[in-house]
């Protein structure tokens, strides 16, 4: 795990985000303690303290299924405990998808989970930032307000916070297409969850339009959020983690899209408007 930061270092990256187990099972081995001890000399090494982490794929809090639910609050527990090993901060989790029982009982549901999970973790450090979803099939999260209702409703509302994703809010239907937009998304966050809630912000293009409902990302400046827009997040956001979640790859000059997409976003937010 630890090639992650010296990628990070190699690319010239003040900050990371890190699987701590494979994102596509359910089962995983405990962390070796060689392996600890080298995730923390390397991250002393290549000064990179911002450090995210992204649960598993199939964690599902709201499903409807006994068993499902309960191997999700299972896996979540030990993504926490990994991350609290890990000395990371923030782990970022999709709320879940309520596969037909309907929103409200699917939100009433990840309350419930997240009550047994504090429970068994008391005093635990690590943050939960529920990532905004683009809001594909029964997905939650694809609204300020599911967020928000989350964050109210369970008993200890100060280990959530809250994960912006650029290109997930577009297709969800948040406008993001001008900086005037942006702007009037900045006020929605603030009237619900807060700015100051929000300790991830993942900073993804879109290969579809608003309101689509569809989780495609692209590079910076080659989908449907307007640069503007970028600009005015990242500079309302300047003292969190940014992630790219584009896709991995070189660019047709050469460099890899990272590099690029990084020094898209840096030209942008030094832009006056």
């Amino acid at each position: 795990m630890y090639n992650a930061l010296l990628e990070a270092e190699r690319l010239e990256m003040d900050c990371v985000q890190v699987f701590t187990k494979n994102q596509r099972q359910w089962a995983a081995p405990p962390l070796k303690k060689d392996d600890i001890a080298l995730w923390h000399e390397h991250r002393q090494s290549t000064g990179i303290q911002h450090v995210v982490s992204h649960d598993s794929y199939l964690i599902n809090l709201a499903s409807p299924k006994r068993d499902v639910r309960e191997k999700s609050i299972k896996l979540y527990i030990d993504e926490i405990e990994r991350c609290e090993v890990l000395d990371i901060p923030h782990l970022v989790m999709h709320p879940g998808a309520h596969l037909g029982i309907g929103e409200e009982k699917g939100l009433d549901r990840i309350v419930k989970a997240f009550d047994r999970i504090h429970q068994k973790l008391p005093d635990y450090r690590t943050l939960t930032c529920l990532e905004i979803t683009a809001g594909q099939g029964t997905t939650l999260g694809y609204t300020l307000e599911h967020l928000q209702f989350i964050i109210e409703n369970v008993d200890e509302p100060d280990r959530m916070a809250v994960c912006i994703d650029t290109a997930h809010a577009l297709a969800a239907g948040y406008d993001l297409t001008g900086a005037a937009g942006a702007r009037g998304f900045l006020k929605q966050i603030d009237a619900t969850i807060g700015r100051d809630r929000v300790k991830v912000l993942h900073v993804n293009d879109s290969k579809v339009e608003r309101g689509k409902r569809v989780d495609r990302h692209e590079h910076i400046g080659h989908g449907y959020v307007d640069r503007e827009a970028f600009a005015v997040l990242c500079r309302a956001f300047k003292s969190i983690p940014k992630i790219l979640e584009t896709p991995k790859a070189e660019a047709p000059d050469g460099r890899p899209w990272d590099t690029v997409n990084i020094e898209t976003l840096q030209e942008l937010m030094k832009t006056k408007r």
